[in-house]
């Protein structure tokens, strides 16, 4: 009869996480964040030590969002209507899931900083290395393009700078990340830059600002520019 009653208990817990995880927008970005960041933990080879505290700080962020959730829910429940407290209630809770990423953030600059200065310096050096004429021209057709995208195909959303069909933020971001893929013969430096334009695309769709075929459109566009103008000039 214990048995029972410790796998139900188990399968409501595992219930509430899927839950948490299907509803909750930042409780599906603080997974993505933590999957990325174990990844370059598994890279740059961490010690035990060093797995204890990054994962420490990411179960603790993951705790916190759970506790909030779960009382902002308890609290919609409980009162039928609107009161100040209410709201007081929820920041705090909000607060404390805040202070706990600052400190996720704090453990992962102190663990990742010596590993990530020499990969920041290569893609900064990659970047400069290049033809500085090939890079703006690169960047400005890009520009004029997105611009010219958008005056055609978003006049009824969006403007040149936010918004619209394409995401001049995603062609930026894809279009530096093909420069440095050409410019660079080390595997994890590119791949960085790919995941952070990503990141950014991913940031545009996030905060409702463009579509998932606006950034896909907008990266494509700033690959095929950057791979046009480095491989036939460059």
């Amino acid at each position: 009869m214990k048995k029972r009653s410790f796998l139900k208990s188990f399968n409501n817990a595992a219930n509430g996480l899927v839950h948490s995880f299907k509803s909750e927008k930042n409780m599906r970005i603080h997974f993505a964040v933590a999957g990325i960041v174990l990844i370059f933990a598994l890279i740059f080879e961490f010690s035990k030590l060093e797995f204890i505290a990054l994962t420490g700080a990411i179960v603790l962020v993951l705790f916190a969002e759970l506790i909030n959730t779960a009382l902002e829910y308890a609290v919609d429940a409980s009162v039928g209507e609107f009161h100040p407290l209410i709201r007081i209630c929820k920041d705090i809770s909000a607060g404390a899931v805040l202070l706990t990423a600052f400190y996720a953030a704090f453990v992962g600059y102190l663990l990742f900083y010596d590993r990530l200065v020499p990969l920041g310096n290569n893609v900064l050096g990659a970047i400069h290395q290049s033809p500085i004429h090939l890079t703006f021209i690169a960047f400005s057709l890009t520009v004029m393009l997105v611009i010219a995208l958008k005056s055609k195909y978003s006049k009824s959303r969006g403007s040149y700078f936010q918004g619209g069909t394409v995401s001049g933020h995603a062609a930026v971001s894809f279009l530096l990340a093909t420069i440095v893929s050409f410019n660079s013969d080390s595997l994890l430096v590119i791949s960085l830059a790919y995941i952070l334009a990503i990141l950014v695309a991913e940031s545009r769709v996030e905060g409702k600002i463009h579509k998932p075929m606006d950034v896909f459109y907008g990266g494509l566009l700033g690959i095929i520019i950057g791979i046009i103008i480095f491989r036939l000039f460059g």
